[in-house]
C-alpha cells in the first residue's frame, strides 16, 4: 500500500513511518519541519520505499502536486501544532498548522479519490470534566484550549468530508504521548531547570496534575492494528480513546527525573493552583473499554512510559 504520512518528520509521524516501512508499505512523507526534524528520518532516507517532501501542507498547489504524482491509497494525518502552550500565546498557530492543514488534505483526498484517513486527535476535545469518565460517546465536547478547539474542529471536518465523499476515517483521541523523538513538554522543561539549578525545581501548579502518559510505540501499534477500518461497518468515522490504565502526576515525573539524574534533596517550588497554565486540564479519566474490547491494550503503563522517555532524552544529551 502507498501511504502519505503528513507530519512524518515529527514525533509520532516519524515513529509511525518507521513501522509502516518495516511492514512493507511505501511511504510518502510531507513535513514543513517547523516541529519535525529530518534527523528523525535519517535512517530511512536511503530506502527505495520512502519519499520525502519538504513543504507546506497549507499550500494547496504543492499538496495537490504530491497527490497527483504519488497516487496514494491512505493518508495518516499527523501534521499539526503539538505545543499547547505555544498556541495559548498565539492562537493563529492552531488555525494555520492544525485546522487549515486538515481542510487541504481532505480537499485533496476528495479531488484525487483517496478514501481512507487516520487522524490523531486528543483528549483535549473533551474539555475540563474532573471526575467524569470520558468515553467515545461523551456529550458536551467543550475544549478549554485553542489546541483542543482546533482538534475538535478537525474532527468535524473529517466527519463531514467522510459522509459527503464516502471516506472511511479512523480517529484516535490520544492522551499525552511520549517517547523517542519527543521535542517538548514537561520532561524537557524539568531537565532544563535542573541542569541550571540541581538543587531547586520550579513546578507549575500544585504538582498534583495527573494524566495518563502513553509510550509512542504503543500508540503506533494501535494505529497499525486499526488502520484498515471495518468495511462492513456503516460508520464513516470510527473513534477510539487510546490510553493506559494508569496516570502520572507532575510531581511523580519530577521524582522519576531526579532519580534518573542522580539528584538528591532537590527542593520543589510550586507556583500554586490546580493547573499548570490557562487551558491546561489538570486531570481526566478515560474509559478504554471500546479499544480494549477491540483487542488492543498498551504494553507500557504511565510511569514506565515516563521513565523510558526520560532515559532516552538524558542519553541523547539534549539540553
Amino acid at each position: 500500500m502507498k501511504v502519505l504520512v503528513a507530519g512524518g518528520a515529527g514525533f509520532i509521524g516519524s515513529n509511525l513511518t518507521e513501522e509502516l516501512l518495516r511492514e512493507g508499505h511505501q511511504v510518502v512523507c510531507i513535513d514543513n519541519l517547523s516541529l519535525g526534524n529530518t534527523n528523525n528520518l535519517s535512517a530511512l532516507m536511503e530506502s527505495p520505499a520512502f519519499i520525502f517532501y519538504e513543504g507546506d501542507i497549507c499550500d494547496k498547489n504543492f499538496l495537490a502536486h504530491v497527490f497527483e504524482k504519488e497516487k496514494l491509497d491512505y493518508v495518516f494525518h499527523l501534521a499539526a501544532n503539538s505545543d499547547i502552550q505555544a498556541s495559548a500565546k498565539n492562537p493563529d498557530v492552531e488555525y494555520r498548522n492544525t485546522y487549515t492543514t486538515t481542510y487541504q488534505i481532505l480537499s485533496c483526498m476528495r479531488e484525487y479519490g483517496v478514501k481512507k484517513i487516520f487522524f490523531a486527535s486528543t483528549s483535549a476535545v473533551y474539555g475540563d470534566k474532573p471526575g467524569e469518565l470520558l468515553d467515545e460517546n461523551t456529550s458536551r465536547l467543550e475544549p478549554v484550549s485553542y489546541y483542543g478547539a482546533a482538534k475538535l474542529g478537525r474532527e468535524a471536518l473529517i466527519s463531514a468530508f467522510s459522509y459527503m465523499n464516502d471516506l472511511k476515517a479512523l480517529i484516535f483521541r490520544f492522551p499525552n504521548v511520549i517517547g523517542p523523538h519527543l521535542t517538548h513538554g514537561v520532561i524537557f522543561d524539568f531537565i532544563k531547570k535542573l541542569k541550571s539549578d540541581p538543587k531547586n525545581l520550579e513546578i507549575l501548579g500544585d504538582g498534583n496534575q495527573t494524566k495518563p502518559y502513553i509510550y509512542v510505540e504503543d500508540s503506533v501499534k494501535a494505529i497499525l492494528k486499526f488502520m484498515d477500518t471495518d468495511e462492513e461497518k456503516k460508520e464513516n468515522v470510527i473513534f477510539y480513546n487510546i490510553g493506559v490504565n494508569t496516570a502520572t502526576s507532575v510531581k511523580r515525573i519530577a521524582d522519576i527525573l531526579c532519580e534518573e539524574m542522580g539528584l538528591a534533596n532537590v527542593r520543589y517550588h510550586f507556583t500554586g493552583g490546580t493547573g499548570g497554565w490557562k487551558g491546561d486540564v489538570p486531570r481526566f479519566l478515560y474509559c478504554l473499554d471500546k479499544v480494549h474490547n477491540a483487542g488492543w491494550c498498551a504494553e507500557n503503563e504511565s510511569d514506565e512510559a515516563v521513565r523510558k522517555t526520560i532515559q532516552i532524552i538524558l542519553a541523547s544529551k539534549i539540553d
